[in-house]
């Protein structure tokens, strides 16, 4: 199945976007194991994410699901994760929470089914997951270098990518609250436009900081009370049409009011409980350039 591929930047306008439906898999999550704040509902989990999927479509999305069953992977339905998608074809990677690793080999052969050809495969002792790479612009990438993605990753990531002349920078992430908990680069982090992102600066690592200030990026603060409901976790659907996570008021006004058509969503089970927003349960395939 031929189909449009390549997503080397955030925000222009989405065509086509990977997405796991809610299974049982996640629905029997053990929320300790998972560090998940409880166990998810799934019969709601499904209601939230097809209204989800409902809106990506009707901002003008191709929704495809990525539906092979993958057993005792409850973090199987972010499928931002397990892989990088390019100009040149998927890049897939490996995953640094030890409960994920399979899912890359199962989007793979999604991939394959798709006819989008792959263009790496991290291997050996490399660690890196999507939710620490932000494209900064369609030939940069950022890498966070964490609990999630290590100095191999980054190194086999930079390797993969030169064919294609990308250049990668690596951004080194802060402890925060420790190895068990999700805290990637785009945890503090959303583009919203090709010069403008939401950002948590207290999380920032400052040399990051000042190399986007060089590339004249409008930085938007959020509000700090509204940064562990994912306030941060922002999904542009095109330059200034964004995508969030409802109960951040503050939040959305300050986007409204800085020009964007703000879209919310209902994630109590699957984000909320489970640790992932809407960039985190999207894969986009193909974004259309300006």
């Amino acid at each position: 199945m031929n189909r449009h591929y390549g997503c080397q930047d955030m925000v222009s306008p989405l065509r086509t976007v990977l997405v796991k439906r809610p299974d049982a898999a996640f629905g029997s999550a053990n929320a300790q194991a998972w560090h998940y704040a409880a166990r998810p509902n799934l019969s709601i989990a499904q209601e939230e994410h097809d209204a989800l999927t409902d809106t990506l479509r009707k901002s003008g999305a191709e929704v495809i699901y990525h539906d092979e069953y993958q057993p005792d992977h409850a973090d199987a339905i972010f499928a931002f994760d397990p892989s990088l998608v390019t100009d040149g074809g998927a890049i897939i990677l490996s995953m640094g929470k030890e409960k994920r690793r399979g899912e890359e080999a199962a989007m793979a052969r999604t991939y394959e089914r798709l006819g989008i050809p792959i263009l790496a495969t991290l291997h050996g002792d490399a660690r890196a997951e999507g939710g620490d790479l932000l494209w900064v612009d369609h030939d940069t990438l950022a890498v966070g270098l964490g609990f999630r993605t290590n100095a191999e990753g980054l190194r086999q990531l930079r390797a993969a990518l030169a064919g294609i002349g990308v250049k990668v920078i690596a951004v080194e992430l802060p402890y925060f609250t420790g190895p068990e908990a999700c805290l990637h680069l785009l945890s503090m982090i959303s583009i919203i436009d090709y010069h403008t992102a939401v950002v948590h600066t207290p999380l920032m690592a400052v040399p990051f900081w000042q190399e986007l200030r060089r590339r004249e990026f409008t930085l938007m603060e959020i509000p700090a009370s509204e940064y562990n409901m994912m306030a941060t976790n922002v999904l542009a659907l095109a330059p200034r049409k964004c995508l969030m996570l409802e109960g951040n008021p503050l939040t959305k006004r300050l986007l409204e009011n800085a020009g964007c058509e703000v879209m919310t969503y209902r994630g109590n089970e699957i984000s909320l409980k489970a640790e992932g927003g809407p960039t985190c349960l999207t894969r986009p395939l193909w974004r259309e350039y300006p």
